[in-house]
């Protein structure tokens, strides 16, 4: 019924879907050759959004947007626009300097996505007045809404975020990827409620009791790519208040996980992708100039989802 409309959700109508769940950022597929395996990706973005997500974000940071040209990008929000369900909000990952970040978000909103993620610049640090007016040129150029991305070298001050917030109608939120609880704590309050803010953290689970305490009402989880059962299990559970339960998915699987992850430098995309194959998902490798995960630490993370229960291909 909804796919009859333009545009399915409003600005505001994507913020109340966003805030009801967890959210998923689909991986990337790559054949072999890392060519864009579209017909791999179809599958599982339709999966995805099955399983039981309030929003997907393709092309991401875990989607590899920086590894992707703009003609292989708009395939990407275009497939997903296809196979996502027309009662889940499709957002797409943009960024590099102003003007490409422009030209991508437009290409974002003519191939199906409903809001944008809108990624640090690239390279470059820059004053709060260059962020403000980059921001600011990415909210005008779209009628769709857009979240920005709190992390690395695009950190946003309470006073910057209120004043984009009063000039961009359409900027709805703010995903975190810094950690930092004393400067969420200024944003939050300095915003009340009018952004939804979202946790953006690698692995973001071991995060989200500390966030959840000041307001930030959901994430996004990378696992939810190869085990959306437990992730939805522990956002669940988190929200529920079983503090026991959280404990004990802490202890048995993320902080192993983290383990894994936290060896080399990228590994926060490598080691989803490595649950994905583990798990019988032909997702492909990561492109340069990240590297996959070995063959013993692979073989580490298979033990491990095996002892909690995930699905275990081949690989294991």
């Amino acid at each position: 019924m909804y796919g009859v409309l333009v545009l399915t959700f409003s600005p505001t109508e994507l913020t109340k879907s966003l805030g009801r769940g967890l959210l998923s950022f689909p991986l990337t597929f790559f054949d072999e050759a890392c060519a864009f395996n579209e017909a791999g990706y179809r599958a599982h973005v339709a999966q995805q959004g099955a399983a039981g997500a309030s929003g997907l974000f393709a092309a991401g940071g875990t989607g590899e947007f920086f590894s992707l040209t703009l003609d292989e990008y708009k395939r990407v929000v275009r497939a997903a626009s296809d196979e996502v369900p027309d009662h889940l909000p499709l957002l797409a990952g943009v960024g590099y300097g102003t003007h490409m970040a422009m030209e991508f978000a437009k290409a974002a909103e003519a191939n199906g996505a409903d809001g944008l993620l809108v990624l640090p610049p690239y390279l470059v640090k820059s004053e709060q007045e260059g962020l403000r007016r980059h921001l600011t040129a990415i909210c005008r150029s779209v009628g769709i809404g857009v979240i920005a991305y709190n992390r690395d070298n695009a950190v946003l001050t309470p006073e910057t975020l209120d004043r984009l917030a009063q000039d961009c109608p359409n900027l709805i939120g703010l995903k975190d990827g810094v950690g930092d609880i004393e400067l969420l704590t200024a944003l939050r309050y300095r915003m009340d409620d009018r952004l939804i803010f979202i946790g953006g953290m690698p692995t973001a689970e071991v995060h989200a009791s500390a966030a959840a305490a000041i307001g930030m009402t959901t994430y996004s989880s990378a696992i939810y790519n190869f085990a959306p059962e437990m992730a939805l299990r522990f956002f669940n559970a988190l929200r529920a208040g079983r503090t026991a339960e959280v404990g004990d998915l802490i202890r048995t699987f993320f902080l192993p996980y983290l383990a894994i992850r936290n060896r080399r430098a990228g590994y926060a995309v490598s080691i989803v992708k490595a649950g994905a194959r583990i798990a019988g998902i032909d997702c492909g490798p990561v492109r340069l100039p990240l590297l996959d995960l070995t063959a013993d630490e692979e073989r580490q993370l298979a033990a491990l989802m095996q002892s909690c229960r995930m699905p275990v291909g081949e690989l294991a």
